[in-house]
């Protein structure tokens, strides 16, 4: 492509006209059609627009719900934003069928985050910590005005602590400071109170007549695995029901339990077992405008933490009772951010009944249990391709051009057959020969 100057000071018709001046055929004309998936209305588009840079016009992504949802004895029905198919039902069955035995049961076991000043200082070791120790208090309270308005709603900065890591890195140090941010997510004040500690820091050194501390960066952390949330379901194993091919529950019980062990000591199950929780779990975080790719890195950091690769969830056969449960980090907001400015963002939090921080974390913990649960169950019983693919058939139809009547013979037609790309292709073919 060409190089263009002032990009970003166009209209966006003007960008869409350049974008689609740089191809032929097919796809300039595709990039001539974004205006389509315009906002209607004008003023709800300029808020899109803001959202990032170069915006051109909107992707859309299906917004679905998965009722039946009881966590702690409350009914939820969850909003989901997801473009992959059996993500929500599988969800919704996994509700259900635990609704009928007791629900979810999480509790939060945190909320403390992590930010990181990195530096390098070179001198006396001991002389840096002395100061440090002296000079503790003087460091928080030169940020308490920034925090104000947090410490007001009970959150601030928890902790600061000085820590030589020159082994890893030479003359390396760090300031980690611990924060609560309530029921924001909080990034934009970790961040802010960071970089105030670093020239605070730094004005104390220079006061003291020490060596100066070089500044690398400033910036929280999205590995969180403190602030986490811990999530479960259980019934006696004889009430676990009986399965597909008339499995009983015991049966079902074991082989879910092996299941659930194999991703635990086997990388490359775990990284697909992890997927499958991160399906419900990235479903409510799109949904209510929260960041789904730090919740993502943080995960999967976890899943590793013992020094391998995990399955995030557990599974537990004792005293008769089957156990299904996980422990997993989770950084959400309830205020601030997309969650105020997005307005679908704000229908799912009122779906949930306006939850605070904390509600939520425990609502998308176990949208991810129930996922895995699902996808679990229908590995260890029908296999997961035969309902995958009775609901991917009408991304197939559409894709072939079906016709609307053709989409209901093929979904009659399919109803006890296999579903694969070829046979749909070869039935609708078969229509078409027979209307000609």
């Amino acid at each position: 492509m060409k190089t263009v100057s002032g990009f970003s000071k166009m209209s966006k018709t003007e960008k869409i006209n350049w974008l689609a001046s740089q191809f032929q055929g097919k796809t300039a004309e595709e990039v001539l059609t974004m205006d389509r998936f315009w906002h209607p209305d004008a003023g709800e588009q300029s808020r899109f627009d803001e959202f990032a840079e170069n915006t051109l016009t909107n992707y859309y992504l299906p917004f679905g719900v998965a009722p039946n949802f009881i966590i702690n004895g409350k009914s939820y029905t969850v909003p989901m934003v997801i473009e992959e198919s059996s993500v929500v039902a599988a969800a919704s069955l996994g509700a259900k069928f635990w609704q009928e035995r007791g629900g979810f049961h999480a509790r939060v076991v945190s909320t403390k985050k992590v930010g990181q000043v990195h530096f390098l200082w070179q001198g006396d070791k001991k002389v840096l910590k002395d100061f440090f120790e002296d000079n503790h208090a003087t460091l928080l309270e030169s940020v308490s005005s920034l925090a104000e308005n947090m410490i007001k709603r009970g959150g601030g900065v928890s902790s600061i602590a000085l820590l030589d890591l020159g082994r890893e890195l030479e003359n390396y140090w760090q300031l980690k400071m611990e924060f609560e941010t309530c029921d924001a997510m909080g990034a934009n004040f970790i961040n802010s109170i960071l970089e105030e500690s670093a020239r605070q820091f730094q004005a104390l050194i220079k006061t003291n007549d020490l060596p100066a501390a070089e500044i690398i960066m400033c910036i929280l952390s999205n590995y969180t695995p403190d602030c986490a949330v811990e999530v479960f379901v259980e019934c006696p194993i004889d009430k676990l029901g009986t399965f597909s091919n008339d499995m009983d529950a015991r049966t079902f019980a074991r082989r879910f339990q092996t299941a659930v062990e194999i991703a635990r000591i086997d990388r490359s199950r775990a990284v697909t077992h992890n997927k499958g929780i991160m399906n419900g779990v990235d479903a409510v975080i799109l949904a209510t405008g929260n960041d789904f790719r730090a919740v993502e890195a943080c995960a999967h950091a976890w899943a590793a933490h013992d020094g391998q690769y995990r399955s995030l969830s557990s599974c537990t056969l004792s005293n008769d009772t089957f156990r299904f449960s996980m422990r997993l980090p989770l950084a959400l907001g309830t205020v601030g951010g997309l969650t105020t400015l997005h307005p679908l963002a704000r229908v799912s939090l009122g779906i949930l009944g306006h939850p605070s921080a904390t509600e939520l974390m425990q609502v998308a913990a176990a949208t991810g249990l129930a996922q895995n649960f699902g996808a679990v169950r229908s590995l260890v019983t029908t296999g997961i391709q035969k309902g995958h693919m009775k609901l991917h058939l009408l991304n197939i139809l559409h894709q072939l051009g079906a016709t609307d009547k053709d989409k209901e013979n093929a979904k009659k037609y399919f109803a006890d057959k296999v579903v694969s790309f070829s046979a749909v292709r070869q039935l609708l073919q078969e229509y078409s020969e027979t209307r000609n």
